[in-house]
């Protein structure tokens, strides 16, 4: 089964979003129940890593408005569509210029070339998740990959 690592995400974070974190598995359990779905050793591992990242590293704070310029790796990766829903979801108050900071981080951590607009807002979804007081926030990103809900940039 060809699988990748981003799948392996979507799988833990639907499948572990709701636990108490003292009633979770262990990470040999959830290994073992990834092999069990079919999710190749490597992507495992990768997927492992990629979610340690998001709690390692302090983020800078900041109530200075900031101004993102891309680099070109990042531009081949993020299309205009998903710098657009960036740009969208701070000025709306979903993401601070940290959240997105460590969502560009993440997004680029993906082996893919490209991401969709799609993965970009599972993305935005678990770096919500994993940061202290930003339920209003997640809860804002949920219903806009749940519903589906068109991000309007006007």
């Amino acid at each position: 089964m060809k699988e990748n690592v981003f799948e392996v995400l979507l799988y833990l974070f639907e499948n572990y979003m709701d636990e108490d974190p003292d009633m979770m598995p262990d990470p040999d359990s959830i290994r073992t129940e990834l092999l069990a779905a079919g999710f190749p050793d490597q992507d495992i591992d990768k997927a492992f890593s990629w979610l340690e990242s998001l709690t390692q590293g302090q983020a800078i704070q900041t109530t200075i408005p900031t101004f993102r310029v891309y680099a070109p790796q990042e531009i081949a990766k993020l299309d205009k569509e998903c710098r657009g829903l960036l740009v969208f979801l701070e000025q709306s108050g979903i993401l601070t210029s940290s959240n997105r900071e460590l969502v560009i981080d993440r997004a680029m951590a993906l082996s893919a070339e490209e991401l969709t607009l799609d993965n970009l807002k599972w993305i935005v979804l678990m770096v919500l998740f994993s940061q202290p007081d930003q339920e209003a926030a997640f809860s804002r990103m949920e219903d806009l990959v749940y519903d589906n809900s068109p991000a309007a940039l006007h």
